[in-house]
């Protein structure tokens, strides 16, 4: 399926990402492979996935393509406290008023912030560690037989369950890969797009002249923010020493290299997509910064240049000794990252249970 763009009324806007279209009958061939089918699937709603301009393309796996049906059903299954057995579920650390993230840090990660579930759909790495690489479907699989550990006999005699599941994926015995499929289709759909900031970028909203000169510090070399949180996405789901850390006392401090083993790993993390990041009331991995003007000062200030691995870009000559930013350049950086929360998103009656 092939991602597309489209204009409207002569301006190019926004496409909401699922666009349902005529119903058909699936085209992809129901069961697991391994014998677990059954006759009684039922048509379902098939969606578009649209890509908004200026993001990059999306990669779906064949073998879950999107359809109503289907991300209804991994909504039900993100709200869901019989996934666990502690009584949480996705949504105890991800709260759609806070982006999708949660306050508070998690004690399964060891003591990490709870990661915004944001754009995930133009994700390869995954949590602040990256120690999962792959798609949402993978994602899905390791939290409900690692962190949840799931009782599928528990899920297997939940009838309606037993239903969805035949009649959406053409499966009798619920498995954990079963179920990381309709989780993956709720988790792709959760996009931010709207923030004021995009209707700035696409031509169809304006910022204050305070927030302008926040953009131009955030996009330029005077603050430099822009290399590893790229435009449009703001964040290059890529994994950095930001410098944070001279010396890693908490075993999370180590990132990265906690599952490649490879010194020059040391402190690295995935970058954070700062989408509704005004939202959220702990910053960096471990939560160590509680204001967003905390993490300004930080990077104004604060880096720990001398780490032997520190990502280039934080070590440019005219930052050696930090980006010197006046107070009034701070608030304008800060009312800019202000613009990049999505009403509509944390709104969006579609998310909620």
């Amino acid at each position: 399926m092939k991602p597309g763009k489209y204009l409207y009324a002569g301006i190019l806007v926004l496409a909401f990402v699922i666009a349902a279209v005529s119903c058909r009958k699936e085209p992809v061939t129901p069961g697991n492979g391994n014998g677990n089918t059954d006759t009684g699937m039922v048509e379902m709603t098939p969606v578009s996935w649209y890509d908004p301009p200026h993001f990059p393309y999306a990669v779906i796996p064949e073998d879950n393509q999107p359809f109503a049906e289907r991300i209804e059903l991994g909504k039900k299954l993100f709200y869901d406290t019989r996934l666990s057995g502690n009584g949480e579920s996705c949504n105890t650390c991800h709260l759609q008023e806070n982006g999708f993230a949660a306050p508070g840090l998690s004690d399964f990660d060891k003591g990490l912030t709870k990661i915004p579930l944001v754009n995930l759909a133009w994700n390869k790495n995954f949590m602040w560690d990256g120690r999962i690489t792959g798609t949402l479907e993978d994602v899905m699989l390791i939290e409900l037989t690692v962190r949840f550990n799931t009782d599928l006999a528990r899920i297997n005699g939940i009838e309606e369950y037993r239903t969805a599941f035949r009649q959406y994926y053409g499966v009798n015995n619920i498995g954990a890969k079963d179920m990381a499929k309709p989780l993956a289709q709720f988790m792709r759909s959760l996009v931010s797009y709207n923030s004021r900031y995009d209707r700035y970028f696409m031509g169809a909203g304006t910022l204050t002249a305070k927030e302008m000169a926040g953009r131009n510090i955030f996009f330029s070399e005077k603050g430099d923010c822009f290399h590893c949180h790229v435009e449009r996405m703001l964040s290059d789901n890529m994994m950095h020493n930001n410098g944070l850390d001279s010396i890693y006392s908490k075993g999370i401090d180590k990132g990265y290299y906690n599952f490649t083993k490879n010194e020059m790993d040391l402190g690295k993390f995935k970058t954070p997509n700062l989408r509704n990041v005004a939202l959220r009331t702990e910053f960096m991995h471990d939560g160590r910064f509680k204001t967003l003007m905390e993490v300004i000062n930080f990077y104004d200030h604060g880096v720990h240049t001398g780490v032997k691995n520190i990502d280039p870009a934080m070590i440019k000559p005219a930052k050696i000794d930090g980006l010197k930013l006046t107070e009034i350049e701070k608030e304008q950086l800060l009312a800019f990252l202000h613009t990049l929360t999505d009403s509509v998103m944390i709104n969006n009656p579609d998310f909620r249970k």
